[in-house]
């Protein structure tokens, strides 16, 4: 689990902005190699997403190891939104607008939320 404030969430080395993608030819093997990934993976059956946060969550449980936690509901939210906003804002290009929308929620609210994980 992360802790503390700051940015807890670095986006993954292979996730390119437009911008960097127009570089094609001076990034050489990475480029190739996150190109290499994306074609394999749109070829294997895609996982729901509710899969994947259920494994993580009972991975959590079990890291818990018998400890007692009352506030799981705002931990794995907050888990869960810090990534999912990060990512859509870097796909809208920091656009904050079209991220609320594609979120659908309002664009003060993405502004708030994002001052309370201090990602603005």
């Amino acid at each position: 689990m992360r802790t503390g404030t700051g940015n807890p969430y670095k986006p993954h080395p292979y996730t390119l902005h437009k911008k960097q993608q127009s570089h094609r030819n001076t990034w050489g093997s990475t480029l190739n190699a996150a190109a290499d990934r994306t074609d394999s993976a749109r070829s294997a059956p895609r996982v729901p997403l509710r899969d994947h946060v259920a494994t993580s969550i009972r991975r959590f449980l079990g890291d818990l190891d018998g400890s007692e936690t009352e506030n799981l509901y705002e931990i794995a939210l907050r888990e869960l939104e810090i990534p999912l906003f990060v990512e859509v804002l870097q796909h809208c290009d920091g656009n904050q607008s079209r991220a609320a929308s594609m979120l659908g929620i309002h664009r003060a609210t993405l502004r708030k939320k994002l001052r309370e994980y201090g990602l603005d």
